[in-house]
Order: C-alpha cells, then sequence, then structure tokens
C-alpha cells in the first residue's frame, strides 16, 4: 500500500476508534453511576442495574438482525447514522423525567450500538494495509478496554460531580464528536450487496465458525465474570478497599490494553488460531493463580497487581484474536458473521454475570476463579475442535 493511501487508513481508523471507545463506554458507564440515578427515579438499585443488562440483551438481539436488514447500505453512512441517533438517545435519557423513558432510550442507544459494532470491525479489516489486519481490528477493541480504563471512570466523576444526567449528556456529546470524525475522517466505502435470512445463516452453517461462536462466548463469560466480581475478590483475597481498589482497576483497564494491542501484532506474526492459544493459556495461569492465593491469604497488593495485570492483559488479549480468525474463516459473509460474533459477545458477558452471582451467592467468592478457569479451559477444548473441522 502507497504511503499516502496508508496514511490515510490511519486516519480513518482513527475515527473508527473513538466511535467504538463511545459506544463502549455507553454500556458500562451506568455501573458508576447507578446509587444516584436509582435514588433520583425512586427504583431501586437493582432494578437501575437492569438498565445494563437491557442494553447487553438488545445487542446480542439486535446485531444479527441488523446486518440483514441493513446491509445493502453503504458502512459510512450506516456508522454516521447510528451514531447521531445514538446521540439524540443519550440526550434524551439525560432528561429522562421516569424510569420507563431511561428504559426506553437505553434500548435505543443499544440498537444503534448493534448497528454499528460488525461494521466497525468490517471497515477496519477492509483498510488494514497488508500484513496487518490483526493491528487494526485490535485498535477497534481497545475501545473496550479504552473504556473500563478511561470512559466508565470519567463518565462516574462527572456524575459525582455534576449528577447522573450530565453523564448521559456527555456521552450525547461523544457520539456527535465521533459522528464528525467518521464523517471528515473516513474514507467512502463500497455499498454492500443486500442480505437476508439466509445470508446470516451461512456462518453458522460452517462448523470451524460456529465452534469459533461459542468459544468466543466461553472466554468472554470466563473473563466478564471475574470483572464484574472483581471487587470482592480484592477484599476476601487482600482486604484490598474502596481507595486500593481504583489502583487495581486502573490497572486492569492498562493491562487490558496493552493486552489488546499485542494481541492485535501476534495475530499478524504467528496466525489468529495461535494467538488465541496464547492468550487463552495465559488466563488460565492467572485463574490458577487466584485459586491458590485463598490459601495464601492475605494476599499482598503487589500480588494481586501481578495477576490480576495478567488476568486483564489476557482476557482482552484474545477479543481481537478471536475477530480475526472468524472474520478469515468466513469470508464474503464476515459481516453477518461478526453480528452473530457481537451476540455471542454480549451474551458470554451476560452469562458471566448470571453465573457468577450464583456462583457468589451458593459457593462463595472462593470459587470464582476455579469456575472462570473451568470456563476458559472449555474454551480452549472448543478452539482445538474448531481447527480439526
Amino acid at each position: 500500500m502507497p504511503a499516502n493511501r496508508s496514511g490515510h487508513a490511519a486516519i480513518g481508523l482513527s475515527s473508527l476508534f473513538l466511535a467504538s471507545l463511545v459506544l463502549f463506554t455507553d454500556d458500562y458507564v451506568i455501573a458508576g453511576i447507578l446509587p444516584e440515578l436509582a435514588r433520583d427515579l425512586a427504583v431501586s438499585e437493582g432494578l437501575a442495574g437492569q438498565l445494563i443488562t437491557v442494553f447487553s440483551a438488545t445487542v446480542a438481539i439486535a446485531a444479527p438482525l441488523c446486518a440483514i436488514l441493513l446491509a445493502g447500505l453503504g458502512r459510512k453512512p450506516l456508522i454516521l447514522a447510528a451514531l447521531l441517533l445514538f446521540a439524540c438517545a443519550n440526550l434524551l435519557a439525560a432528561f429522562a423525567s421516569s424510569f420507563a423513558l431511561l428504559m426506553a432510550m437505553r434500548v435505543a442507544a443499544a440498537l444503534c450500538a448493534a448497528a454499528t459494532t460488525p461494521s466497525l470491525f468490517a471497515v477496519a479489516a477492509s483498510m488494514a494495509p497488508e500484513g496487518k489486519a490483526g493491528r487494526y481490528i485490535a485498535v477497534i477493541s481497545l475501545g473496550v478496554t479504552g473504556s473500563i480504563a478511561f470512559g466508565v471512570p470519567l463518565g462516574t466523576w462527572i456524575g459525582a460531580a455534576f449528577g447522573w444526567r450530565w453523564t448521559f449528556g456527555c456521552m450525547a456529546m461523544g457520539g456527535l464528536l465521533a459522528a464528525i470524525a467518521i464523517g471528515r475522517l473516513l474514507p467512502r466505502s463500497e455499498r454492500q450487496p443486500a442480505s437476508d435470512l439466509k445470508a446470516l445463516l451461512v456462518p453458522l452453517m460452517s462448523r470451524p465458525l460456529l465452534l469459533g461462536f461459542l468459544a468466543n462466548f466461553l472466554n468472554m463469560a470466563a473473563s466478564m465474570m471475574l470483572l464484574t466480581y472483581l471487587a470482592p475478590v480484592l477484599l476476601a483475597l487482600g482486604d484490598i478497599g474502596p481507595q486500593q481498589r481504583g489502583l487495581v482497576f486502573g490497572l486492569s483497564g492498562f493491562a487490558g490494553m496493552a493486552g489488546v494491542w499485542l494481541g492485535g501484532r501476534a495475530i499478524d506474526r504467528r496466525g489468529a488460531f495461535r494467538a488465541l492459544i496464547i492468550g487463552m493459556t495465559a488466563f488460565a495461569i492467572a485463574m490458577i493463580g487466584l485459586t491458590i492465593f485463598w490459601a495464601l491469604r492475605p494476599v499482598p497488593l503487589p500480588g494481586m497487581l501481578v495477576v490480576v495485570a495478567l488476568w486483564a492483559g489476557s482476557a482482552f488479549w484474545n477479543a481481537p484474536a478471536i475477530a480475526a480468525r472468524i472474520m478469515g474463516l468466513a469470508g464474503g459473509a464476515a459481516q453477518q458473521a461478526m453480528a452473530l460474533n457481537t451476540s455471542f459477545t454480549y451474551l458470554g458477558v451476560a452469562l458471566g454475570g448470571i453465573l457468577g452471582g450464583i456462583v457468589l451467592d451458593l459457593a462463595g467468592v472462593a470459587f470464582l476463579a476455579p469456575v472462570s478457569l473451568t470456563l476458559a479451559t472449555l474454551a480452549v477444548g472448543v478452539l482445538h475442535m474448531s481447527r480439526g473441522s
């Protein structure tokens, strides 16, 4: 690829990253403003927490449907329209006078994310210079870890300083800025051929792809289980309170960002399958470390930081590798395959939260790491099965 074309691709990639960062931040940001939001709208914190659940569930269900209904549109106009609607949904959420209206706006924002996310990965892969597709895909995955490291803490601080409505107002501004960046920086893409139900089912008819989706589902459940309940794990293992907890969460975000980038480079050097095996093996080692720590309590903070960094780095290392492998296997059905993969991703997040809550209530915090290890081991086994398919 000529140098000037490569430069234009890199500039366009930055706009895709911004869109990814904004969309994923909107998914997670409510966790930081939950008590204030619940109190203001006169609902329980448990009910308010369903604003997160409904976002993830909507994306899981809608992503493949959007891939069918919107496949005939050009990717750039699609991303632009979805981001503008996303900004409107968050602006209305900022002025919501009832919990029902706020829930409706969360569904609307999630629909925009469902329509956009598969296109972000597909456009990034299509723009990449030869031999660098893994790194370009990794940049989009950085939106996930960037939201944890920067987006959610910033949204929480804004909510604490000015009120939870300002958090949604800032998300609306973020969506508008991302749309402006896409409009000015992203090269025009070709119109995609119209799709139908058969086109959606093509990826599922491939056994390697179906096993790849399942491996992603299990991997996300294992990874997000620990993220969701990291606070009680830290408290039980090392009596790590709120102030030190912020340090651990911050480190996990930065370790995740490093893992995504290094995972992308590993894809280009070793291939997606080998990169996945490396990442999942490292994650299993981290879970074994957390399991062993129960015999060594209380664990000093430096020891916890090492294991948490290994967990976060390996967990997010896998995201671009899974995306690259699925797009490589799907060929011309990459857009539909990524839509289905988005569904499996969000279903995995939901399973991690639900299963982790059950384990926490019935068996105790000590069993979270072993259950995560079991899920990760199953994911590795499914990956090996997919290779032999």
